[in-house]
């Protein structure tokens, strides 16, 4: 069992993958990180790896406005699957949308846990990875 993070992060824009990527991989507790560019491309693949724990993530940022299925199709299509899905998966809506519908939308699913405006600032970013380590908020 490895105590550290393996991340995903659903978003069709490259410029903040790379830059998420970026600030990741300057954390020692970040094992892996996986990068989709829509939620059915992540979907896909937490059905393919379902069986393999230790390929799935420990934290999903998801983005909102997504070509082929957006953050809340993917999380309507998650909530299906989460019963065979033998591990916790923290996941965090991210998105540059402000409008209250969107937050009062994403903070009604109970399996997301918090609604977090872009950009992440590294800082934060660094500060909701270390809760995860420290509050043991993960298993592999």
């Amino acid at each position: 069992m490895s105590d550290n993070l393996k991340v995903c992060i659903v978003d069709d824009d490259s410029v903040y993958q790379y830059t998420m990527t970026v600030t990741l991989e300057q954390l020692s507790k970040v094992e892996k990180i996986l990068l989709f560019s829509d939620g059915e491309e992540a979907l896909d693949y937490l059905i393919e790896n379902i069986d393999c724990q230790d390929n799935l993530p420990n934290v999903i940022f998801l983005d909102i406005d997504m070509p082929i299925m957006d953050g809340f199709q993917f999380m309507e299509e998650y909530v299906k699957i989460k019963p065979k899905v033998g591990k916790k998966i923290t996941i965090y809506m991210v998105s540059s949308s402000i409008d209250d519908r969107d937050i009062s939308k994403a903070k009604a699913i109970s399996e997301i846990s918090d609604y977090i405006i872009k950009p992440i600032k590294s800082n934060h970013l660094k500060d909701l990875i270390a809760q995860l380590v420290n509050t043991n908020n993960f298993s592999s």
